[in-house]
């Protein structure tokens, strides 16, 4: 396993608060992350600007961040992220 330098990977998920679209992605700088989907920078996410942080996690290892990342985007853990969001009343 391989971890760079130290420096964590993380896997997140945010919500708009424009539409109420949640974004599941993962990433090695989560606050440059999340600057640069509300400033636009990512066409993805670029329509449903302002987005805030519902849930993040953080790993060694890149490899780790993107397989939760996948987990993130199944029934399941689409699923799993239904209690997080009701309780911010984001929905």
């Amino acid at each position: 396993m391989s971890h760079d330098g130290g420096r964590m990977f993380c896997c997140y998920v945010l919500q708009s608060q424009k539409n109420g679209r949640r974004y599941v992605g993962s990433c090695k700088d989560l606050n440059d992350r999340i600057r640069r989907h509300n400033a636009g920078q990512s066409k993805a996410t670029k329509h449903g600007v302002p987005w805030v942080l519902l849930h993040s996690e953080s790993f060694l290892s890149r490899s780790e961040a993107a397989q939760r990342e996948r987990y993130y985007k199944t029934g399941r853990g689409r699923d799993e992220l239904n209690p997080v969001s009701s309780r911010l009343n984001l929905n």
